[in-house]
């Protein structure tokens, strides 16, 4: 397929997305409607793979905007897509702030250690190039915040701690500093995750091994190994999830802390692993307040 041909099919996509419902494992979640006056979400390629590229979604007007990056979940396999996201950068994009939701190179479909990282790094570095060109230059890039689910929590956490990797690993010298990460219910400690079998062994199959087998790689990838990240990490975690349990945010958050890093957990009563990327739950707005409020 042609770059031309990539582009247009991107782009019927997330027209498609930005209207309607999304599928999530549990039901459909419904993406608002956009404001008046909001442009068509854009999508940007940073790769020439079909998964390299992201879509941008722009408030109206002309102003200068804070942007969030949306990064879905899924356990990190090709069974799943940004669609995920799309509902929460509609949303977003309704209270002024720009999101920019990025897709991935996920397992079973040429992901894994690195290819997963090294693409949402390059993701998030668009930002400062081709992204803020299709902006206008009017993306705040001293106002980011890192946004993501369950999987996403993982690689916007981990994204948010590339200061810490040494020169020369994976992804290391970020072009953007991000203000702040909201985790929602994110896959945050790997090597735990992986004792524990979350997601089918969803972890040793990112990454290729076990702890025992590729030590190195949960030491880059982990985001509990890498503490404290670049500003401040709100974890929010309803107590009743059982995809992944709330003690992936509560050993990050003691992680962070030993670290002397700025985090904190929000508690959710009673909700489940989906309820925070469904606009219309109450979950979503403690997370939305979140964003805000590190913005």
């Amino acid at each position: 397929m042609t770059r031309r041909g990539l582009l247009a099919g991107l782009a019927a996509l997330g027209g498609a997305a930005a209207c309607g419902r999304v599928s999530t494992p549990t039901g459909e979640v419904e993406v608002p409607a956009p404001r008046p006056g909001t442009p068509e979400p854009r999508p940007l390629t940073y790769g020439p793979d079909p998964a390299q590229f992201g879509v941008l979604h722009l408030p109206p007007g002309t102003g200068p905007v804070p942007v969030a990056v949306v990064v879905h979940g899924g356990y990190w396999r090709a069974a799943y897509g940004l669609d995920l996201g799309t509902p929460l950068a509609v949303d977003l994009t309704n209270r002024g702030v720009a999101a920019w939701n990025i897709e991935y190179r996920r397992v079973g479909a040429g992901g894994g250690w690195p290819a997963t990282f090294t693409d949402v790094a390059a993701a998030v570095d668009l930002l400062t190039a081709e992204v803020q060109e299709a902006a206008g230059g009017r993306l705040d890039l001293d106002r980011v915040v890192l946004l993501g689910h369950s999987a996403g929590g993982h690689l916007a956490t981990w994204a948010a701690s590339r200061e810490r990797l040494r020169d020369g690993s994976v992804a290391a010298a970020p072009r953007v500093r991000p203000v702040g990460t909201v985790a929602q219910a994110g896959v945050l400690d790997l090597v735990a995750a992986a004792e524990q079998g979350l997601g089918g062994g969803a972890v040793v199959d990112l990454l290729g091994g076990t702890p025992a087998t590729v030590a190195d790689r949960y030491a880059l990838g982990s985001p509990a190994a890498l503490v404290p990240a670049a500003g401040p990490v709100v974890c929010v975690h309803g107590d009743a999830d059982t995809v992944v349990p709330l003690d992936q945010s509560q050993r990050y958050l003691a992680a962070a802390t030993a670290a002397r890093g700025e985090a904190r957990l929000r508690v959710l009563p009673g909700v489940d692993h989906f309820g925070v990327i469904d606009p219309a739950h109450p979950a979503w707005t403690a997370v939305r307040e979140e964003v805000e409020g590190l913005l």
